[in-house]
């Protein structure tokens, strides 16, 4: 691989289980050396459908796919050399000890002795587990855990990490946490990173760059900061219940100032020029029909409204469809 060659490379990848259920349908992107890439997505969008395809254990339909200068197909065992996989469930042994999980995955690599414990010692300090490195796992928190797991995936140290959403089941605390540790091993390191999230503002926080992936295809991708700005304006939500939402957004969809109008449930998500200006004449507008404004929202444009103006569905309802259908893609 080249240095300017991208660390993963992807290009029309399609993938379709039994029963006809297509969990990549396209799927083009690339992440280039040294970046922190989010696939940011709702419960089966496709997202661990995509990762295990990158790291060598699913096979594509059609479509190609290169990490770290190898073809997945062609070349599993270099790829496979060159990586670190962090999956959903963790990997970490509760019997043995931090320091034991690290060592047998070390001895997995053929790591030499002497090179391996001092690995060892460098991540278990690093990662905030040196206090506990002689503790069973059996007795650590869930981050501790996944931190744990993070340890395992980069002892061989890596070119390339893939971390398919590693803070699903972490409280807020856990979550912070576990940002602001590979926030610090990606500075010093520089490793490429590939995170699948369904979390909104996990990928604004630690992304270079975001693809959101949307029925098994990318609909947008940039910086979150040009993803939004691409929206423009300000973002207005009016609650006025699920019975009269879609007439709301139908009647404010012509009015001035206003670039779109959509329902969501019980809400209208309005996008407008000058949100200041426009909420008075919004909220008259609304009550002159008449209907009911039960609270009425103003905030410049989040990663939330940019997946409902790129696929008409509100974030929220869309992962929990792909929670009641199974994530399985």
């Amino acid at each position: 691989m080249t240095a300017d060659a991208p660390a993963i490379e992807v290009v029309d990848l399609r993938k379709v289980y039994p029963g006809g259920v297509r969990a990549l349908d396209g799927l083009t992107f690339t992440v280039g050396t040294g970046e922190l890439f989010a696939l940011l997505g709702p419960n089966g969008a496709g997202k661990s459908t995509t990762v295990r395809i990158l790291v060598t254990l699913t096979r594509p339909d059609s479509g190609r796919a290169r990490v770290a200068g190898h073809d997945v197909e062609a070349e599993p065992q270099a790829v496979r050399r060159a990586i670190g996989y962090v999956a959903q469930h963790s990997a970490v042994d509760r019997e043995a000890t931090g320091r034991e999980n690290l060592l047998l995955q070390g001895r997995l690599y053929h790591l030499p002795g002497r090179r391996l414990r001092a690995r060892v010692e460098e991540l278990l300090t690093s990662l905030g587990l040196g206090d506990a490195a002689d503790r069973v796992a059996r007795g650590y928190s869930g981050g501790m855990r996944r931190r744990l797991d993070i340890a395992m995936g980069i002892v061989h140290e890596p070119r390339v990490l893939f971390l398919d959403e590693p803070t699903t089941g972490l409280d807020p605390e856990s979550r912070a946490a576990l940002w602001r540790d590979l926030t610090d091993l990606r500075r010093r390191t520089g490793l490429t990173v590939l995170l699948t999230t369904h979390y909104l503002e996990e990928a604004d926080a630690l992304a270079d760059r975001v693809a959101i992936v949307d029925r098994g295809r990318v609909v947008a991708s940039g910086t979150p900061a040009a993803l939004k700005a691409e929206l423009g304006g300000d973002t207005v939500v009016l609650d006025v219940g699920a019975g009269v939402a879609a007439a709301v957004a139908h009647l404010l969809a012509g009015a001035p100032q206003v670039l779109e109008a959509r329902a969501v449930g019980g809400s209208v998500h309005v996008r407008v020029a000058d949100g200041a200006r426009a909420l008075p004449a919004l909220m008259a507008l609304v009550a002159g029909a008449p209907y009911e404004v039960r609270s009425a929202t103003l905030s410049r444009p989040s990663l939330d409204e940019v997946y409902l103006h790129h696929t008409g569905r509100a974030f929220a309802q869309a992962d929990a469809a792909g929670q009641d259908g199974g994530e399985g893609a």
